[in-house]
């Protein structure tokens, strides 16, 4: 069993897109920005908005947080997010969820210009994916793709199994598997006999929040295993795949941590360099 090593994926695309920024640099004399926005004090958000501010600066995007409290207005985040739009200098702003209650997450989606949105979240970029149009991906399937990729070059009438129909993963991560010519099979909490859906899969991604849910006997030998889940339990965090099970049956499998999330990082500086591009009107790759 090969371990697909998101951490070590990811290293090698910033310091693909460290020397992207300084070619951009180079060429047009402007850096690429990515402005956050972080409403509250909820410690995994503070945590990732960490992560992606450090990243960024390392990578050499301009980085700029703006915070604020959980009790701030709707309209205040709204008039910030009309004013980030029209500032050429951010080439991307991110929202970072979950957002309090009083405020209206698709509202908040909406407001941000497509071409800014570097989460891939707002319709017309859901849109243009769904149709096979350029668009921007999410970063958690975009990710994930890429670490398929790296492993399996040709995916042509391979079948796909994605556990999970979230817009966030399941439905993106269905797009850009058909474009590869996948035979895409979704399965959820509703779905009858998933165990026998897993088993007929080539490629088994899991994005469902269930620990440990895709056992051994779920998975057919030699078939590429992506764990999306990350999972608080008693044993500590856990994906949504029975590891050492599946590890034993898998031709290859990314672990959690280390899998994945490294990757949802990493694709949002792709994401911020790919708007900064089209923005300058430089042919995207």
């Amino acid at each position: 069993m090969i371990l697909i090593d998101g951490k070590k994926t990811a290293a090698e695309l910033r310091e693909e897109l460290k020397k992207e920024i300084s070619d951009l640099k180079d060429k047009t004399n402007k850096v690429p920005g990515l402005t956050v926005i972080l409403i509250g004090e909820l410690a995994p958000s503070k945590i990732y908005v960490k992560n992606k501010e450090k990243l960024a600066i390392e990578v050499g995007l301009k980085s700029e947080v703006i915070r604020y409290p959980d009790t701030v207005e709707e309209k205040t985040i709204l008039d910030k997010i009309e004013e980030l739009n029209k500032d050429e200098s951010v080439s991307g702003i991110l929202v970072q969820l979950p957002l309090p209650k009083h405020i209206d997450k698709q509202k908040v989606i909406e407001a941000i210009s497509p071409d800014k949105d570097v989460d891939g979240f707002h319709p017309i970029n859901v849109g243009n994916l769904s149709s096979g149009y350029e668009s921007t991906v999410p970063c958690t399937p975009l990710g994930c793709y890429l670490l398929i990729k790296k492993f399996e070059k040709n995916l042509t009438g391979k079948k796909a199994v994605i556990v999970g129909r979230s817009n966030l993963n399941g439905k993106p991560m269905t797009q850009l598997l058909l474009k590869e010519n996948c035979t895409v099979t979704i399965t959820h909490s509703k779905t009858k006999d998933l165990k026998g859906e897993c088993l007929k899969a080539d490629i088994i991604i899991a994005a469902v929040g269930m620990p440990e849910l895709i056992k051994g006997d779920w998975v057919k030998k030699d078939a590429i295993v992506i764990d999306v889940g990350i999972n608080k339990t008693d044993k500590g965090i856990v994906g949504d795949v029975a590891f050492d099970e599946v590890s034993k049956v898998a031709k290859a499998l990314t672990p959690v941590p280390g899998g994945v999330g490294p990757m949802t990082i990493a694709c949002l500086l792709k994401n911020t360099i790919e708007c900064f591009k089209k923005a300058q009107q430089i042919k995207t790759t």
